[in-house]
């Protein structure tokens, strides 16, 4: 599928770390996502119910970022993943996630990239 919504830049806090202390901190993790959906029809009706709502999507990142616990980045890319295919009408989606610093420095940033369909639920 060639059409996609790309939301770039996210900054949320994240329940993120191996340590339990670390996960308490609930540091910043910025995230990419590209969410593959036909848009031809909202591209004709230019109404906002035959699409996918930003915002909303915002708001399922935020939560799973927030609200769950995660050892592993991966482990957040893949929660992320199988949350805005289970809300949204999305073939797929790919989800960037980076951890800005964990070592101090010497790393700007670790992160992963995962692609994830709807026959991945």
């Amino acid at each position: 599928m060639a059409d996609a919504i790309l939301l770039h830049g996210i900054q949320v806090p994240a329940a993120l770390g191996v340590t339990a202390a670390e996960r308490r901190m609930r540091r910043p993790v910025r995230l990419d996502l590209e969410i593959e959906s036909g848009l031809s029809r909202p591209g004709r009706t230019d109404r906002i119910r035959d699409t996918i709502h930003y915002k909303r999507v915002f708001e399922v990142v935020e939560d799973v970022a927030a609200n769950q616990e995660h050892k592993l980045v991966e482990a957040l890319a893949e929660r992320i993943c199988h949350a805005v295919l289970a809300k949204f009408d999305a073939a797929a989606v790919t989800v960037t996630v980076r951890k800005p610093s964990p070592i101090a420095g010497v790393l700007a940033y670790a992160g992963v990239r995962i692609r994830r369909t709807r026959d991945d639920l």
